[in-house]
């Protein structure tokens, strides 16, 4: 079993049982107790879990998903740099996708000097930032407004698959890895960027560097259905094969 592959068995205990000792995965999974103790340390820095004395708990507060709060407040200076750069990807007459991403609304940040453009997300603070400029048409999805402050839900993704297209998406994840391609940790999103990126014809993934190698117990999208990745960082050599084995352009900004 790869590493990527125990990492989402062990967070699906613990979603499960809300507990998991390191006897029991190394049990389950059939690996030994260092094995599941070095899945359980590379989780802990991703954030998706506690470690304990023999075990693991979930962050309090959370379900593998990091608040919108802390999210603000990492890598915010390359991902105000991945925005910068993402917009010279904008055109007018463009009609983008922007999901509810930290770095997408930094995005829309330097978008309001932008003319004749359409802007369609499931962000709320995307919307506001970018209401009341008069030559961006922003349209909201609607739905369920959750803790992220995003529309998510059914209704929200109804109304993408049956009423919107774009030229163009730009989104972030938890994470990517060469086994596992572009993965997520909060599925209401998963579903409302699932939608976005059927329905775009070019795709930017936003991915600063605390999403390389980033562990998400849910497949987003693999690797063969982004055309670029915008980057502050050299992808590492098993994921630059990947990368190129799939014809994905790496964008790479300076640091």
């Amino acid at each position: 079993m790869l590493a990527l592959e125990r990492q989402k068995k062990i967070l699906e205990f613990l979603n499960s049982d809300g507990v998991v000792s390191v006897s029991r995965l190394s049990a389950e999974l059939g690996v030994t107790e260092e094995t599941v103790r070095r899945d359980l340390e590379k989780l802990e820095k991703q954030e998706a879990l506690r470690r304990t004395h023999g075990g693991a708990v979930p962050l309090e507060g959370t379900t593998y998903e990091i608040s919108l709060e802390k999210r603000k407040n990492i890598n915010v200076d390359a991902k105000i740099k991945l925005a910068k750069e993402a917009v010279k990807y904008v055109t007018a007459g463009d009609t983008i996708f922007l999901d509810a991403s930290t770095t997408t609304f930094f995005m829309a940040k330097e978008l309001k000097n932008r003319k004749n453009i359409t802007v369609i997300t499931n962000s709320l603070r995307v919307a506001v930032e970018l209401s009341g400029c008069e030559n961006i048409k922003v349209i909201s999805v609607g739905g369920v407004l959750s803790n992220n402050q995003s529309f998510v839900g059914r209704h929200a993704e109804k109304s993408i698959e049956e009423n919107y297209f774009a030229s163009k998406i730009f989104f972030s994840s938890k994470g990517i890895t060469a086994d596992g391609g572009i993965l997520e940790s909060n599925e209401a999103e998963c579903g409302i960027k699932h939608k976005m990126l059927a329905n775009a014809r070019e795709k930017y993934y936003l991915c600063d560097k605390s999403k390389m190698g980033g562990v998400g117990f849910v497949k987003l999208v693999p690797m063969n259905e982004v055309d670029y990745i915008v980057t502050e960082v050299e992808p590492d050599e098993k994921l630059q094969e990947k990368l190129d084995e799939n014809e994905v352009k790496v964008i790479k900004i300076s640091e």
